[in-house]
């Protein structure tokens, strides 16, 4: 039995040696030790490595359903599901002892290994992951730099988008392949009346989804300020009728959290006055796709401009931390930017496809801040090869550039377990 007592808390690293110091189904005694688990479970897992798609596999792979292809895709569901979540966990087992007696990051762990074992299902419990994440990497500064804690938090999400991709998506496919309009390998698995292939619209429209998402952006700003607010007006310029394949909600969360720093910040700068337009320029290229956001909303404080990418850094730890407390689930989808189901001007649960399956979910308070929005957008960006990026001028606004990629034949972003072996 390993002697913790005689180690340095602040130094102690799981290994794949460790011995299982208290039975799995056990809770924590005291809250917040996490029970330990005997490592070389994931030992096999770990070994693998994830296989990255594109946006294009995804879609040549969907469009010609079989009952071969379907069990092809439900196979690469099921090995590749708790591939990405072992590494995950390895992931975990590297933090520093002292790290994981918090509370937050042992309910994550705790989280994951449940979802490990039974990966076929996913409860609900999991929309507990994200807010209990930030929380946790805010209270172990002590004992784990700023740095490691935006590469862990950045390592985590992008896999768990990853996992939701892969899920979701096979789940749609079987959808369309029981559908009255599919025919066994001889009609394509596009819907006649949407044109997605499972989760992927393939003529998505940038200018459709900034319309969306502004108005919901509205919606949260007249809650948060009042029904009689002056908003900006969103003016959209260039390449409107540019489509491109992409997975909608990931681009609805994007913008949906550009348009409502901008509308807020704009609504804060300019009081009652009539404020000023908030400008969104759609350009075409011919790899890529930008998408830029601009406001006259006085730029970003000092203060906060060079940590507008942690997680864990920036001078709002204790405020971020008790508005997170405020926000028991949170899914990182444009559900987090909508208005409560009991609100009267909500469209959640509307049942439109532009959504996912957690359409269910209510808001998050129109006038929470939490910090991590653009963090978690950049997440979203990168997650298929494209970049987000915000300049500030200080006193007038601010310019975000959302590039994609207009083609979908860029393989997803992941964390490899060379990566991990490098560590």
């Amino acid at each position: 039995m390993l002697n913790i007592a005689r180690r340095p808390s602040a130094h102690l690293r799981w290994t794949t040696t460790l011995l299982i110091c208290r039975p799995y189904s056990a809770p924590p005694s005291n809250g917040n030790i996490p029970p330990w688990r005997p490592s070389n479970v994931l030992d096999e897992w770990v070994q693998r490595e994830a296989h990255p798609i594109s946006l294009r596999q995804l879609t040549f792979f969907g469009r010609t359903l079989n009952e071969s292809r379907l069990l092809s895709s439900a196979n690469y569901v099921r090995l590749e599901l708790p591939t990405r979540i072992a590494h995950r966990l390895r992931n975990m087992q590297t933090l520093p002892y002292s790290a994981l007696t918090n509370e937050h990051i042992s309910h994550v762990y705790e989280a994951y290994y449940r979802a490990f074992e039974t990966f076929r299902k996913v409860p609900e419990e999991h929309l507990t992951v994200i807010p209990r994440l930030a929380m946790g990497i805010l209270e172990i500064q002590d004992s784990v730099s700023g740095d490691e804690c935006d590469r862990f938090m950045n390592t985590l999400l992008r896999s768990r988008i990853s996992r939701r991709v892969i899920a979701e998506q096979h789940l749609a496919l079987n959808e369309t392949f029981h559908s009255p309009w599919h025919f066994d390998g001889k009609k394509s698995a596009v819907a006649p009346e949407d044109e997605f292939v499972g989760e992927i619209f393939l003529k998505c429209n940038a200018k459709e989804i900034v319309e969306k998402c502004a108005r919901r952006a509205n919606e949260l700003t007249r809650k948060a300020y009042g029904p009689t607010v002056s908003l900006p007006k969103i003016v959209l310029q260039g390449h409107l009728d540019t489509t491109f394949p992409y997975i909608p909600s990931h681009l609805e969360y994007i913008l949906g959290e550009l348009l409502r720093n901008s509308i807020q910040s704009v609504v804060e700068q300019r009081g009652s006055a009539e404020p000023p337009p908030i400008e969104v320029l759609i350009c075409e290229a011919a790899q890529h796709v930008i998408i830029r956001v601009s406001d006259q909303g006085g730029g970003i404080d000092r203060e906060i401009l060079p940590y507008l990418w942690s997680f864990a850094k920036g001078p709002r730890r204790m405020k971020r931390l008790k508005n997170l407390g405020q926000v028991p689930r949170l899914a990182a989808t444009m559900q987090d930017l909508q208005l409560p189901p009991s609100h009267p001007d909500s469209t959640a649960g509307s049942g439109e496809k532009f959504g996912s399956s957690l359409a269910s979910l209510s808001g998050r308070p129109p006038d929470l801040r939490l910090g991590i929005g653009l963090p978690m957008s950049r997440i979203y960006a990168e997650y298929w090869a494209g970049s987000l990026e915000l300049h500030s001028l200080e006193g007038y606004g601010c310019d975000a550039f959302l590039q994609i990629s207009r083609l979908g034949n860029k393989n997803e972003v992941l964390s490899t377990r060379a990566t991990m072996d490098a560590v």
